[in-house]
């Protein structure tokens, strides 16, 4: 896979058989570039004021919280007092109160375990995007944090933890990217090498890896260690979809959905939302592992109509299609139909910098 300097960061992008994906290296400055750094010196970010965070069905109490639920009755030595004290709410409503039970209104006064400063998060409690939910994406340049958006969607490794406090801090949710295809400049990198297939069309120094590989499934659960410890809200797993890119290796469907599987669920463990990065043939056996879609250019070729299960289920298709100049003309030819689909679409320059044109 190719590279061309894009201001402060290498970017690169490359076309699937079946649809767009995009990659991106390495930033090359040295320095506290605010999206483009791998300064982790901050402090994680709490989920609110003392540290509350609520699932799916959890309430809200003082920090971000899910939909639908109530936060636990004001207990003293709640077992898990969803209050100060920063317990974390799992699905279908807050615990806390009195002796530890589910209640409805005020907060614990002495939580159990924190999903905020420090914390693991209650089983259940990761963040789950339902249709609607407004968001940007950016992989190149110097991070713009000024549009009013529900989520961003950022590289995993060159932004800093201090950036994505300073997400959360504006009440925002944080997707981090990261690739499950060989790039030769991360971290990681040289553990890969040895479960490289073949070169993927177009982009030099870029390949396919053996998804049944141990190796390689361990090494993408270091890098859901680092989205933990970021506070990454969520993840997108780019190039999931190696079978159907002639990878070099005799990858069935089984192989693949059970290595985009693993990563899921351990995204879940970690209390991170997982979200489906295109693999369109691969929708109907991982919807139910999935929390959200990730989707390039599905009416660029005419493959919408496969993201329809997770519309179905109530979880966001956060989906793209590209132009080089005009987004707006782009919008006016796209945003109708992705409406009507209950998609949220963005219209994006390839190289994912700043502009962006929502369709709603």
């Amino acid at each position: 896979m190719g590279s061309a300097e894009r201001g402060e960061c290498t970017s690169m992008i490359k076309r699937t058989v079946r649809s767009a994906a995009v990659v991106f290296g390495i930033c090359v400055v040295i320095g506290a570039l605010s999206g483009c750094s791998g300064d982790d010196d901050s402090p994680r970010a709490t989920a609110g004021a003392g540290g509350a965070s609520a699932g799916a069905g959890g309430g809200r109490t003082g920090g971000s919280a899910g939909r639908s639920g109530s936060a636990g009755q004001i207990g003293s030595a709640g077992a898990a007092g969803a209050g100060s004290g920063g317990s974390s709410a799992g699905v279908g409503g807050s615990v806390g109160g009195s002796g530890g039970a589910a209640g409805a209104g005020g907060s614990g006064t002495a939580g159990g375990p924190a999903a905020g400063s420090g914390g693991a998060p209650a089983p259940g409690s990761w963040w789950r995007p339902k249709p609607g939910t407004s968001w940007q994406w950016q992989l190149t340049g110097k991070l713009d944090t000024s549009f009013d958006v529900d989520a961003y969607d950022i590289d995993l490794f060159n932004t800093s933890k201090a950036t994505i406090d300073s997400l959360h801090g504006q009440g925002r949710k944080v997707i981090c990217y990261f690739d499950t295809a060989y790039e030769p400049d991360r971290p990681d990198s040289k553990q890969l090498e040895p479960y490289r297939g073949n070169p993927i069309d177009g982009w030099p120094g870029q390949y396919w890896l053996d998804q049944r590989e141990p190796k390689v499934l361990e090494v993408m659960k270091a890098r859901l260690a680092m989205a933990q410890s970021k506070g990454c809200d969520g993840v997108e797993a780019d190039d999931v979809d190696a079978r159907d890119n002639e990878p070099g290796f005799p990858l069935k469907a089984a192989d693949q959905q059970a290595f985009i599987k693993a990563i899921a669920e351990d995204a879940h463990a970690r209390g991170i939302a997982f979200g489906l990065k295109n693999a369109l043939a691969d929708v109907s056996a991982l919807v139910s592992v999935s929390d959200f879609a990730v989707n390039e250019e599905c009416f660029e070729y005419d493959e919408c109509a496969e993201l329809q299960p997770f519309i179905a289920a109530a979880k966001a298709v956060f989906q793209v299609e590209y132009s080089e100049d005009d987004l707006d003309g782009k919008a006016a030819e796209i945003c109708p139909d992705a409406n009507k689909l209950n998609f949220d679409s963005l219209i994006k320059h390839l190289d994912l910098d700043a502009p962006r044109k929502a369709c709603r």
